[in-house]
Protein backbone atom coordinates (compact mmCIF):
# COMPACT_ATOMS: atom_id res chain seq x y z
CA UNK A 1 0.00 0.00 0.00
CA UNK A 2 1.13 3.51 -0.68
CA UNK A 3 1.45 5.89 2.18
CA UNK A 4 -0.87 8.86 2.29
CA UNK A 5 0.74 12.06 1.09
CA UNK A 6 1.69 14.69 3.58
CA UNK A 7 -0.51 17.77 3.73
CA UNK A 8 2.28 19.75 2.07
CA UNK A 9 2.64 17.17 -0.71
CA UNK A 10 -1.10 17.08 -1.31
CA UNK A 11 -1.27 20.88 -1.42
CA UNK A 12 1.60 21.00 -3.90
CA UNK A 13 -0.06 18.38 -6.12
CA UNK A 14 -3.35 20.29 -6.09
CA UNK A 15 -1.60 23.56 -6.87
CA UNK A 16 0.19 21.89 -9.78
CA UNK A 17 -3.08 20.51 -11.13
CA UNK A 18 -4.72 23.94 -10.87
CA UNK A 19 -1.80 25.56 -12.69
CA UNK A 20 -2.01 22.91 -15.41
CA UNK A 21 -5.76 23.48 -15.83
CA UNK A 22 -5.29 27.26 -16.07
CA UNK A 23 -2.56 26.83 -18.70
CA UNK A 24 -4.75 24.46 -20.72
CA UNK A 25 -7.72 26.87 -20.55
CA UNK A 26 -5.59 29.83 -21.59
CA UNK A 27 -4.10 27.94 -24.52
CA UNK A 28 -7.29 26.55 -26.03
CA UNK A 29 -7.72 27.31 -29.69
CA UNK A 30 -10.92 27.42 -31.68
CA UNK A 31 -11.24 25.94 -35.16
CA UNK A 32 -11.60 28.39 -38.02
CA UNK A 33 -15.11 29.74 -38.55
CA UNK A 34 -16.19 28.34 -35.16
CA UNK A 35 -18.37 31.26 -34.10
CA UNK A 36 -19.32 32.19 -37.64
CA UNK A 37 -20.72 28.77 -38.49
CA UNK A 38 -22.64 28.53 -35.23
CA UNK A 39 -24.07 32.05 -35.58
CA UNK A 40 -25.07 31.63 -39.23
CA UNK A 41 -26.77 28.30 -38.63
CA UNK A 42 -28.62 29.65 -35.58
CA UNK A 43 -29.87 32.56 -37.69
CA UNK A 44 -30.85 30.15 -40.48
CA UNK A 45 -32.70 27.92 -38.03
CA UNK A 46 -34.61 30.89 -36.55
CA UNK A 47 -35.66 32.12 -40.00
CA UNK A 48 -36.68 28.63 -41.15
CA UNK A 49 -38.74 28.08 -37.99
CA UNK A 50 -40.48 31.43 -38.51
CA UNK A 51 -41.40 30.48 -42.08
CA UNK A 52 -42.82 27.20 -40.79
CA UNK A 53 -44.95 28.96 -38.15
CA UNK A 54 -46.32 31.42 -40.70
CA UNK A 55 -47.24 28.94 -43.46
CA UNK A 56 -47.37 25.47 -41.85
CA UNK A 57 -47.16 23.41 -45.05
CA UNK A 58 -45.25 20.29 -45.98
CA UNK A 59 -42.37 22.15 -47.59
CA UNK A 60 -42.07 24.60 -44.68
CA UNK A 61 -41.85 21.70 -42.24
CA UNK A 62 -39.02 20.32 -44.36
CA UNK A 63 -37.42 23.75 -44.35
CA UNK A 64 -37.61 23.92 -40.54
CA UNK A 65 -36.13 20.43 -40.26
CA UNK A 66 -33.36 21.40 -42.69
CA UNK A 67 -32.61 24.52 -40.60
CA UNK A 68 -32.32 22.43 -37.44
CA UNK A 69 -30.24 19.81 -39.27
CA UNK A 70 -27.86 22.48 -40.59
CA UNK A 71 -27.31 23.70 -37.03
CA UNK A 72 -26.80 20.16 -35.72
CA UNK A 73 -24.31 19.41 -38.51
CA UNK A 74 -22.33 22.63 -37.93
CA UNK A 75 -22.33 22.04 -34.17
CA UNK A 76 -21.11 18.46 -34.55
CA UNK A 77 -18.40 19.38 -37.02
CA UNK A 78 -17.12 22.27 -34.90
CA UNK A 79 -17.08 20.18 -31.71
CA UNK A 80 -15.20 17.42 -33.56
CA UNK A 81 -12.69 19.99 -34.88
CA UNK A 82 -12.29 21.53 -31.40
CA UNK A 83 -11.54 18.11 -29.90
CA UNK A 84 -9.04 17.32 -32.66
CA UNK A 85 -7.34 20.72 -32.29
CA UNK A 86 -7.06 20.71 -28.49
CA UNK A 87 -7.27 17.06 -27.49
CA UNK A 88 -9.96 17.75 -24.88
CA UNK A 89 -13.71 18.06 -24.51
CA UNK A 90 -15.15 20.78 -22.35
CA UNK A 91 -18.72 20.22 -21.21
CA UNK A 92 -19.32 23.94 -20.72
CA UNK A 93 -18.22 24.73 -24.27
CA UNK A 94 -20.51 22.08 -25.72
CA UNK A 95 -23.45 23.02 -23.56
CA UNK A 96 -23.24 26.78 -23.17
CA UNK A 97 -21.49 27.92 -26.34
CA UNK A 98 -22.57 25.42 -29.00
CA UNK A 99 -25.95 24.24 -27.70
CA UNK A 100 -26.84 27.63 -26.23
CA UNK A 101 -27.87 26.52 -22.75
CA UNK A 102 -26.14 29.43 -21.04
CA UNK A 103 -28.56 32.06 -19.77
CA UNK A 104 -27.46 34.76 -22.23
CA UNK A 105 -27.60 32.44 -25.26
CA UNK A 106 -30.91 30.87 -24.26
CA UNK A 107 -32.52 34.21 -23.52
CA UNK A 108 -31.30 35.87 -26.71
CA UNK A 109 -32.34 32.86 -28.77
CA UNK A 110 -35.82 32.76 -27.22
CA UNK A 111 -36.33 36.49 -27.74
CA UNK A 112 -35.10 36.38 -31.35
CA UNK A 113 -37.19 33.31 -32.15
CA UNK A 114 -40.30 34.81 -30.55
CA UNK A 115 -39.84 38.12 -32.37
CA UNK A 116 -39.22 36.28 -35.67
CA UNK A 117 -42.39 34.23 -35.15
CA UNK A 118 -44.42 37.36 -34.48
CA UNK A 119 -42.91 39.11 -37.49
CA UNK A 120 -43.62 36.11 -39.74
CA UNK A 121 -47.22 35.90 -38.57
CA UNK A 122 -47.56 39.63 -39.29
CA UNK A 123 -46.00 39.19 -42.74
CA UNK A 124 -43.01 41.42 -41.92
CA UNK A 125 -40.35 39.34 -43.66
CA UNK A 126 -37.65 42.01 -43.45
CA UNK A 127 -38.14 41.92 -39.66
CA UNK A 128 -37.88 38.12 -39.65
CA UNK A 129 -34.47 38.48 -41.30
CA UNK A 130 -33.40 41.15 -38.78
CA UNK A 131 -34.56 39.02 -35.83
CA UNK A 132 -32.80 35.92 -37.17
CA UNK A 133 -29.54 37.79 -37.73
CA UNK A 134 -29.77 39.45 -34.31
CA UNK A 135 -30.42 36.06 -32.71
CA UNK A 136 -27.41 34.48 -34.41
CA UNK A 137 -25.19 37.41 -33.45
CA UNK A 138 -26.33 37.44 -29.81
CA UNK A 139 -25.84 33.66 -29.61
CA UNK A 140 -22.31 34.07 -30.92
CA UNK A 141 -21.49 36.95 -28.59
CA UNK A 142 -22.71 35.01 -25.57
CA UNK A 143 -20.40 32.15 -26.59
CA UNK A 144 -17.44 34.51 -26.86
CA UNK A 145 -18.28 35.93 -23.44
CA UNK A 146 -18.45 32.44 -21.91
CA UNK A 147 -15.07 31.46 -23.38
CA UNK A 148 -13.48 34.63 -22.01
CA UNK A 149 -14.88 33.84 -18.54
CA UNK A 150 -13.80 30.21 -18.83
CA UNK A 151 -10.24 31.19 -19.63
CA UNK A 152 -10.19 33.45 -16.56
CA UNK A 153 -11.65 30.86 -14.18
CA UNK A 154 -11.86 27.38 -15.70
CA UNK A 155 -12.87 25.67 -12.45
CA UNK A 156 -16.07 27.69 -12.19
CA UNK A 157 -17.09 27.66 -15.86
CA UNK A 158 -16.12 24.18 -17.07
CA UNK A 159 -19.41 22.49 -16.19
CA UNK A 160 -22.46 22.29 -18.38
CA UNK A 161 -25.79 23.79 -17.35
CA UNK A 162 -27.77 21.97 -14.68
CA UNK A 163 -30.57 19.64 -15.66
CA UNK A 164 -33.05 21.83 -13.79
CA UNK A 165 -32.14 24.89 -15.85
CA UNK A 166 -32.44 22.87 -19.07
CA UNK A 167 -35.95 21.79 -18.06
CA UNK A 168 -36.92 25.42 -17.32
CA UNK A 169 -35.52 26.62 -20.67
CA UNK A 170 -37.31 23.85 -22.56
CA UNK A 171 -40.63 24.45 -20.81
CA UNK A 172 -40.47 28.18 -21.48
CA UNK A 173 -39.57 27.64 -25.13
CA UNK A 174 -42.46 25.23 -25.64
CA UNK A 175 -44.88 27.58 -23.86
CA UNK A 176 -43.82 30.53 -26.03
CA UNK A 177 -44.08 28.43 -29.18
CA UNK A 178 -47.56 27.21 -28.23
CA UNK A 179 -48.69 30.74 -27.45
CA UNK A 180 -47.37 32.11 -30.72
CA UNK A 181 -48.96 29.33 -32.75
CA UNK A 182 -52.31 29.82 -30.98
CA UNK A 183 -52.22 33.59 -31.46
CA UNK A 184 -51.29 33.19 -35.13
CA UNK A 185 -54.24 30.89 -35.91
Amino acid sequence: MRALPTPEGAAAALAGAETSRAQLAGGLGLPSFFYGSIGVTVATQIAAAAVEVAFDTGWTRLLAIAGAAAFALAAGIQLFRFRRLNGVRIAGLTSRVVLGTGRAAATSYALALSAAFWAALAGLWWLVAVCACAGGLAYTLSGRRWLRHYRGDPATHARAESAGWLVVISALALAVLALLVLVGR
